[in-house]
């Protein structure tokens, strides 16, 4: 791309024979592409010999300039480009893309140079390897290829994923970006939040999200310590997968409403387990499954293992099938008395374990993504030309605008404060005081999420109702925000426990 043309040479390729035109100082040459491009041949003729910045914006993205690069020939002399190309691992120039503490002009006293080397490795390790599967599986439905969970494991992702802990010391950690011992809940939600970047909703939880909300479980109480380390390995290997199998198609947030049974044998050596589980991300590839059963006097967790008696199908939801979602049926399974996690009939307390923490991390990314959003509006709004001027320049989308960013700054700066209060308490402490803050936490969340998907959607128009495209990543948002206010805890059963314990606390105040 060394040649350099003046404005009045590409002025004249405008024949029949001949297609050139401008793109951000950029010049194409289209003639053999004219016949195979998808939007028709005349829109190309339409602009032959000259300048179609603006035309192009207004249709296409611009990572499609990237697909077809090699029909550009050259620059303009004496031009340079005006728009942006972002290389893996930078941050956005626009204005709320970002959160505050990675805007160069703001400060926070929450991060330290640790999370920034982190988040600027997870971004690059997310922007090379993550997207473009994540972008491909979402399509086709197909699951995570080993080759990414294999890198994964390698750099210690896996790892992270499941917070802070002793699991994570002289563990690499993206070579080096943090060190295990240091790794706190910031370092926890930055890896959350740069996970979901990739804009993919159902990869997203296809992404070993079981692992994330199952492992856990194992890791705090499982009593053979040789079997517990073995499963750990395998698992953060990436040899074996992992799903958290509670609900049913009979309880849902209603956890004490199982009906899967487990029945003890006569010489109390098995279990033998009978029931089914439904929307269970993971479970169609699963090796082991963490399963809330009934036992005789009330609520018991087993890990069960794939195998006789065990079978899983898929079950498509608004989200791709590389979730790996699926129904679960167990029919006379029978698992080892040593697959019991915790104590017999005091399962609840095994499943409650991790509900702060799967909760914590489904705000962190929601948020992140209704950040993502945001972006798109406000690149979308300065470039769509409507009745002759940009979206921006209507009053009706500034207050839009406005609305949506308020209500992602606002939530970002709640998250921060709960996850600094997640640093200064020890587990015991965040089960008694942050369970009720966390659940309040995520219900504001996705109700901000119900707001940024409407009013995104009302400003691409058509375009945010189409899987491709310009509008490609408000649609994916708008038809997968629901997951995040109904897995982990619906909306009102969280608003609940938030008003709940904190009449608790409640003093005997009166006006």
């Amino acid at each position: 791309m060394s040649k350099t043309f003046t404005r009045a040479e590409v002025a004249k390729h405008n024949t029949e024979d001949s297609v050139w035109f401008i793109i951000d100082s950029k010049v194409y040459d289209v003639t053999d592409f004219v016949d195979a491009h998808p939007g028709g041949e005349s829109v190309l003729r339409q602009v032959a010999g000259q300048d179609a910045t603006v035309a192009f914006y207004n249709l296409h993205r611009h990572e499609v300039l990237s697909k077809y690069e090699d029909l550009c020939i050259g620059t303009l002399e004496g031009e340079k480009p005006q728009v942006v190309t972002p290389k893996p691992g930078d941050l956005s120039t626009v204005p709320y893309a970002e959160p505050l503490w990675l805007t160069p002009v703001y400060k926070s006293p929450y991060y330290n140079e640790s999370h920034r080397r982190l988040q600027k490795a997870m971004r690059i390790f997310t922007d090379t390897y993550i997207t473009p599967e994540a972008q491909a599986r979402e399509a086709d439905g197909k699951r995570i290829s080993q080759e990414l969970v294999d890198r994964m494991s390698e750099k210690g992702l896996l790892h992270m994923r499941l917070g802070p802990g002793k699991h994570l010391h002289g563990v690499n950690l993206l070579d080096g970006a943090v060190k295990g011992e240091e790794f706190d809940y910031f370092h926890d939600l930055i890896m959350s939040q740069e996970g979901v970047r990739s804009n993919a909703r159902g990869f997203q939880d296809g992404q070993l999200a079981g692992m994330v909300i199952g492992l856990p479980c194992v890791m705090n109480y499982m009593k053979d310590q040789q079997r517990k380390k073995a499963i750990m390995d395998e698992v953060f290997s990436g040899k074996k997968y992992m799903c958290l199998a509670i609900t049913e198609a009979f309880a849902g947030s209603d956890v004490a409403g199982l009906r899967t049974t487990a029945t003890k044998t006569p010489d109390g050596k098995h279990y033998i387990v009978n029931g089914t589980k439904k929307w269970i991300t993971n479970g169609v590839f699963s090796d082991y499954f963490i399963t809330g059963v009934k036992t005789d006097k009330g609520l018991s967790v087993l890990i069960i293992e794939r195998g006789e008696g065990v079978e899983t199908k898929p079950i498509k939801t608004s989200y791709s099938t590389a979730a790996g979602t699926a129904y679960i049926t167990f029919d006379n399974v029978k698992v080892p008395a040593e697959n019991l996690l915790g104590e017999e009939n005091k399962g609840i307390y095994v499943i409650l374990s991790n509900f702060n923490h799967e909760r914590w991390t489904m705000a962190c990314a929601s948020i992140r993504q209704c950040r993502t959003v945001v972006e798109e509006c406000l690149k979308w709004s300065h470039q769509r030309i409507v009745f002759g001027k940009r979206l921006i320049e209507q009053p009706v989308i500034r207050q839009k605008l406005a609305k949506m960013i308020a209500l992602v700054e606002a939530n970002q700066s709640w998250l921060e404060t709960i996850t600094y209060q997640m640093n200064h308490m020890p587990y015991k402490q965040q089960a008694q005081h942050l369970g009720g803050p966390i659940g309040l936490l995520k219900m504001s969340i996705t109700r901000a999420a119900h707001e940024i998907a409407d009013e995104a959607v009302q400003i691409f128009g058509g375009r945010g109702l189409t899987q491709s495209g310009m509008g490609r990543v408000v649609e994916m948002f708008h038809r997968t925000y629901k997951f995040d206010a109904i897995l982990g805890g619906a909306e009102e059963v969280l608003a609940d426990l938030g008003v709940r314990q904190a009449m608790r606390q409640m003093p005997n105040a009166k006006l």
